[in-house]
């Protein structure tokens, strides 16, 4: 219910009339994408959380925030106005969208992991010899 009520929020706060570009709905997949893709790596790779952390947060929350049924009613909507040119492109922009915002959330968590990693603690020299 949190995902879709954030979604919600999102719609609200930028709607697109019809025939128009549907640049929150776009936004909303690329931003739950990226953060599909960094959960992925932090529960799979990173740490070892409950077994019901992925499907709580990936199926739950970023699945009821990701809205990929609505970019199918938009590219609908686009099409039956006569705008198939700006329908194309905006399954095209929704598709790549989210495949790179997920690559981008894996290979950012992945680095900021292996950086926590390199971090070694500071040393302190010994007092009072």
């Amino acid at each position: 219910m949190a995902g879709a009520l954030c979604r919600y929020a999102v719609g609200v706060a930028w709607p697109h009339p019809s025939g128009a570009f549907p640049w929150s709905t776009l936004v909303v997949n690329t931003s739950g994408c990226l953060l599909i893709g960094v959960l992925l790596v932090v529960v799979l790779e990173i740490t070892q959380p409950h077994p019901l952390v992925r499907p709580f947060l990936g199926t739950g929350v970023l699945g009821g925030y990701t809205t990929f049924s609505t970019a199918s009613v938009d590219v609908q909507q686009l099409m039956d106005a006569g705008h198939a040119a700006l329908a194309l492109t905006y399954l095209g922009a929704t598709l790549g969208a989210a495949l790179l915002a997920t690559w981008s959330g894996m290979t950012a968590a992945r680095l900021a992991d292996r950086a926590r990693r390199s971090v070694r603690p500071a040393r302190h020299g010994r007092s009072g010899a």
